[in-house]
């Protein structure tokens, strides 16, 4: 029997809904597929079908919740920093469990594949960001070295406050203001590097 795209969809859904439920309520490491698949209604083969581990489930709920919009507000700083808190705020129903999972989605280390789950998340953050540095008037290719620092900035706060237990995440404010601050001047030492350049090749 052929399955529609609308079944798809509909049972795509019913899987994500129950994965959040299970995680939220029992845990990150406690939840396995087969718990994911029996509170979907499905089999375990079937969810195979849709998502390939439990990381990947975790990280399309992320990606699905993640507010990542491109809007200059005010200088680059403060815009980077409107898309990083809003995208965190967005997340905030998972936040339980970010700390645990975060590890495994977006280590390098735990890729089977070329492509790990948390590189959907990553290319939309960087995409992103590079698209408010081209608002602010950075015209140059960023280096693959700005977009590494870039990516662990963002991880290292991504992380933090995913187990940040202060007063509304006052901790992770501070953070992401210094990491910002340690990006902005590493981009501005490649852009005056990038003229610099330009200049010798007059």
């Amino acid at each position: 029997m052929r399955i529609t795209a609308e079944a798809k969809s509909a049972t795509r859904e019913r899987i994500l809904d129950a994965a959040s439920r299970l995680f939220r309520s029992k845990g990150w490491e406690a939840t396995t597929t087969r718990d994911i698949a029996v509170a979907a209604g499905i089999a375990s083969g079937t969810l195979f079908n849709y998502f390939e581990t439990k990381e990947a489930v975790a990280a399309t709920l992320i990606s699905d919740a993640l507010t990542v919009q491109a809007e200059a507000a005010g200088s680059l700083e403060e815009s980077l920093f409107s898309l990083i808190w809003t995208g965190l705020r967005s997340l905030r129903r998972l936040r339980g469990l970010l700390a645990a999972a975060a590890e495994t989605i977006f280590s390098p280390l735990a890729r089977t594949r070329v492509e790990s789950p948390g590189d959907s998340i990553r290319m939309k953050q960087l995409e992103a960001m590079q698209a408010l540095v081209a608002l602010h008037g950075y015209a140059f290719p960023l280096s693959p070295l700005t977009l590494q620092l870039y990516w662990t900035l963002y991880l290292g706060v991504f992380s933090f406050w995913a187990a940040d237990e202060s007063p509304h995440q006052e901790d992770t404010l501070a953070l992401l203001d210094q990491s910002l601050r340690l990006f902005i001047a590493s981009l501005s030492a490649e852009s005056k590097g990038d003229h610099r350049r330009v200049r010798e090749t007059k």
